[in-house]
Formats: C-alpha cells, structure tokens, sequence
C-alpha cells in the first residue's frame, strides 16, 4: 500500500510541475478548482492540502480482514516529528471506530474539501444576519401560520385493547384473513366501559395461521430511542436532549440559573447538540486497569494534563487516576480497598454485587463515570452522582473483586427505568456479562415489585443486548407453558410482565420483533415456528451464568423520604 500512495504522491508532483510550466496564475487557479471540467484529468491534491473538514476514503481493515475505503472526515491535523497525522472520522461509522492514519491511507484522488461559508451582509448592523427580503418574509409568516404536521415514528399510538390483556399498536395491528371478521373497533379516549378481555393462545407449529403482514424492525425497536414521551420539567432537574438520532426529548435546563440544590432525579442521556471538535475526538490513549490495557472509545473529561500521556493508570479497586506507574504503585500501597466500597448484596461461585449510594461514595462514583464515558457515547456525565445507585459486578480471586460492568439507576425513577447506564468492560464482552447484568436488573425489580425498562436510548451494543434478552426471557415462559384440558396452553401480557418484571411495552414489541402476533379466527394468537424453538433452544445451552435469586440479600428502600438519602 505504501508503494501505490508513494506512487501516487510522485504523479501528483508531475502533473502539479507540469501545470506551472505552462503558466503560474492559471495553474493556481487550476489547483483551487477540485472537480476537472469535462474532457480534464482530475489533479490528484497533496498532503499539505489535506485540512479539517475535508472528506476523502480512507483505507481500513473490516472484520473480515479484507480492505476496504470508506468515506472519511478530517477532524483534526497534527504533526509529529515531520509526520504528519490525521484523525478521521468515518461516516456511517461508529465514532468508537475513529482513529489516527498516516498519508498513505488517504486516497487523495477523490477528496473532497469543505465549502467556504459564503459572507453574507449585514442588517441591522448585526453581524452574520442577511438582509431581509419580502419572498422570504412572507415564505416565514406562512410557515409559522401552517399547523405542525404530526411527525411519523416519534411515538407510539394510544395503545388498544382488542380482546387481549396487552396493548397493541394499533397501525401494527394486523388484518384478517380471507373469510374472517374485523376485529372491533378501538375504543375512543374519553371513559367508557373496558371491553371483554380474552387470554392469548399459544399455538403449536402445525396450527394452520393465514399470513400477516411483516413487522418492520424499525418500528419495533426505535434505533434513536423514538418510543419516548416528554416528561414537564421538574425544578432542580437536568434532563437534555435524546440525541441518537432523531429522537428529541428536551427539557429547561438550568443554564444561568444560581446554583440550587444537588438533584433529587436526572436522566444521563447525553446533550449532543453541543458537540466540538474536542469531545468528537478521543483524548486518552490507553488505560491500565489491574492487569488489562483498554482502548477508550469516546472521549472521557479525564483532567488535560492526562491527555497526552501514553498510558493513564487506574487503581482497580477505588479507580483513581494516576500519571505514571510509579504513582499507581505508591497508591496501592496506601490504598486498603480490595473490593468496591458499599454493600455486597450478591454472591455465587466467583461472581459479586456491590450496592454503591452515589452520595455516600461520591468519589469512587465520579471515577466510574469517568471510566465509564471511555465506553458510553450516548450518556453524559453529571458530577452530581447523589440521586443515582451503582450495581457493580466483581469476579473475584486472590488478589481482590475485579470489577467486571455496572449499571446505575435513579433512586427515583418517574418513568419506571430500573438502568440509566449499563456497562461491561471490553475485556468482558461477549463473554455472557451484559446479560446477567441485565438479568439482575430486572431481579431487583420483582423484589421491588416493579415493572422496569433501561432508560432510552440504547447505544447499538446495548439494543442488541437488550433484545437479546428480553427474546430468550419471554420465549423460555412461552415455552414451558403446558395445555390443560387438552386446550392450548393460555397466557396474557400482563401476565408475561408481571413473571418478567419487563414493561408491557418492551414485551409488546419483543412478540412483534420475534413476529409471534398473528390474527386468526377473531383473536390474537401466538405462534411458535420451529425455527424459533430450535434458535432459543441453541441460545439457552450457550448462556450459562444465570442469577440465582437465592444468593440475593437485597432490601429496596422508600427514596421518597429525603431522610433516606
């Protein structure tokens, strides 16, 4: 590769050379100009010409091991020792995948520089605004005159209940077959009498079951988090915008307000509208955590001075952060901890749970955030930890409880979300851990006697978890569901979330995603293809760590009462 961009760079000096042989002024005006007229050869631009903005393919290696050259943004040029690096982004990537590449990885033929921002007048005498026109007064007074029309996919329909016990979308609801009756009609919003409810079949694969229409993926998991709905404003409360996407869900911030109290709630979805080029970019290098190295993915507020550092150093017990290993190693010998501060309120085999109050350790709550935004893109990071609870996984040897994940909660959730954030280490993943910290999440909730659901939206990683999850849940209670009477076996939504402790929306769009609702002879059935039962047969011989809800010693507390805090 390096003989091709070597190659490159010496036909680019050629053509450059021979444009200023046949006239200085005309060949600078050539070289501002990136697209060629017709008839022209594109002139290939050179490194030094490669700036902040620009968009070029740049060469990566894809899971596959093969190469590949995906469209790339420039966001930052340095230079080292007379090499010069950039930072690319690449677009319709994962910010997790950006990196720094050398020249020799930009195809340079096929760049693509920004737009010069064209200097308007002023009016007024206010800089940056354009004079107005009577086209565009008039084209703004009709547009604020026109009612808003209804955004489509921002949010669920009113549930219906048609001869169920669960809700259903009514747009997904599906049709009857050939020579079967309309299903009735939904009832309206005002009060009124509840209609029969009937229990849902489960059906075995040889049911015959008429065709219905597919359920598209996207509306069944919003990707962006698009199933939330806005919560007023509460005083003392940050909550900022969804921002995975197209989800809006912003409320007041407290900007130039005084000071108030600590929080007493708050949601961690991170405010992305006030990205800059510092928090798009990566800013430590490399992490030391006991005997792992980890590679951050994001950007994390860690202190400046640490940035450049080639490796910062982390106590694996108490997560301090230190600049060198000599510091790491003269804090360990002060630090007594061997396991995260807080209650352990779960143990089997080498696997532990530490209950951690936010206010009572704030400062080992602060380092996990910390660590956390290495990994979590999509959440954003409040110092404030007093309203939130820390679950942290530990595996535990000789030498101590090595933390595994977490996962946080609000002590006091008025959207019934029993995670704001969810995290397993890289050395961890796919190794079982995300699901069992999901799985005891869901514990604390049927000791709660609560319904719960993660706090939206999810990051890529966690969807799939998530769904995972929720699939081989619901799937393992269909399955053991036995007939009496020589009847199909029956069960109700509300019944699967109760059992499950998941929200009846999450198993609503769990049975659509899975296509398990079908209508068939006036009411709603479920239908377990073979396929289904081999997949989750496949997928349950492969989980094998699982909560024992024996081991368990949890007491929930009333966070209500402030005395509690």
């Amino acid at each position: 590769m390096r003989r091709r961009g070597a190659g490159g760079e010496q036909a680019g000096s050629d053509v450059g050379a021979g444009k200023r042989a046949e006239g200085g002024s005309a060949g600078a005006a050539t070289r501002k100009r990136c697209a060629a007229g017709p008839g022209l050869r594109p002139r290939m631009a050179e490194v030094g010409e490669v700036s902040e903005g620009c968009r070029l393919p740049v060469l990566r290696r894809n899971q596959d091991n093969e190469d590949e050259w995906p469209l790339a943004e420039i966001l930052s040029v340095k230079d080292i020792s007379g090499r010069k690096l950039f930072y690319v982004h690449y677009i319709d990537f994962n910010k997790r995948l950006d990196e720094w590449v050398t020249h020799d990885r930009l195809d340079l033929k096929k760049i693509q520089f920004p737009k010069k921002e064209a200097k308007t007048p002023t009016k007024n005498g206010l800089p940056g605004s354009r004079p107005g026109s009577p086209e565009r007064d008039v084209r703004k007074s009709l547009d604020a005159a026109a009612p808003a029309a209804p955004a489509s996919g921002k949010s669920l329909p009113v549930p219906v209940q048609i001869t169920l016990r669960f809700n259903l979308p009514k747009e997904r609801e599906p049709g009857p077959g050939p020579g079967e009756a309309e299903p009735p009609p939904a009832p309206g919003p005002g009060p009124g009498p509840r209609p029969t409810k009937r229990k849902a079949d489960v059906v075995s694969p040889a049911t015959p079951v008429p065709a219905t229409p597919d359920t598209s993926q996207a509306s069944v998991f919003p990707q962006n988090g698009s199933a939330r709905r806005a919560v007023a404003a509460q005083p003392g409360r940050k909550r900022k915008s969804n921002c995975l996407g197209t989800d809006e869900d912003s409320q007041d911030s407290s900007d130039g307000a005084p000071a108030a109290a600590p929080r007493m709630t708050g949601s961690l979805v991170s405010d992305r509208s006030h990205d800059d080029i510092v928090t798009r970019m990566k800013n430590i290098e490399c992490i030391e955590l006991g005997r792992h190295r980890l590679k951050p993915w994001y950007f994390a507020p860690y202190p400046h001075e640490l940035t450049a550092l080639p490796v910062l150093y982390l106590c694996e017990f108490c997560l301090k952060y230190g600049r060198s290993l000599r510091c790491l190693q003269r804090h360990l010998t002060k630090c007594d901890l061997r396991h995260p501060p807080g209650n352990e309120i779960y143990r089997k085999g080498t696997i532990s749970f530490f209950e951690i109050d936010g206010r009572k350790n704030k400062s080992y709550s602060q380092n996990l955030c910390l660590l956390a935004k290495c990994f979590l893109d999509h959440k954003t990071l409040y110092y404030d930890t007093d309203p939130f609870l820390f679950y942290v996984m530990t595996e535990y040897d000789c030498k101590g409880f090595h933390i595994v994940g977490y996962f946080s909660k609000e002590k006091e959730s008025t959207e019934d979300y029993n995670v704001a954030c969810i995290l397993t280490l890289p050395p961890y993943q796919r190794r079982g851990y995300g699901k069992l910290l999901i799985e005891f999440s869901y514990e604390l909730s049927k000791v709660e006697g609560k319904t719960g659901t993660p706090e939206k939206p999810l990051s890529d990683l966690g969807l799939l978890s998530y769904r995972s999850y929720w699939s081989q849940t619901i799937l393992e209670i269909l399955m053991g569901l036995k007939a009496e009477g020589g009847e199909r076996p029956q069960i109700t939504i509300n019944e699967i979330s109760e059992i499950t402790s998941i929200k009846k929306e999450d198993v609503i769009s769990t049975l659509q995603y899975l296509n398990l609702i079908n209508y068939y002879k006036g009411q709603y059935i479920l239908t377990l293809s073979e396929d289904i039962v081999e997949g989750h047969e496949r997928a349950m011989l492969k989980r094998v760590l699982r909560i024992d809800a024996k081991c368990l010693h949890f007491t929930p507390k009333d966070w209500s009462k402030r005395g509690k805090w």
